[in-house]
């Protein structure tokens, strides 16, 4: 007899594509479902956009390279 699959998790991330005020994009970015919280209010897309600037903090903080502002951000 035929085992049932187990039913798979939500995914903990949402992948957004982000495009730079220097013409530069960045296909992909995961954001943890948790950076996306809405029970306090606040708009998705609001939320992303905080959660990937915090990334290109940390990271222009490692390899001090600042990256451009972001222009907009696009669903996956």
């Amino acid at each position: 007899m035929a085992r049932k699959k187990p039913k798979g998790k939500s995914a903990a991330f949402v992948m957004f594509n982000v495009t730079y005020e220097d013409g530069t994009i960045s296909s992909n970015r995961r954001v943890p479902n948790e950076g996306l919280d809405q029970s306090f209010g606040g708009d998705i897309m609001e939320l992303a956009r905080t959660a990937i600037q915090d990334q290109d903090n940390e990271i222009a903080q490692r390899s001090n390279q600042r990256r451009a502002k972001i222009k907009s951000i696009v669903r996956a």
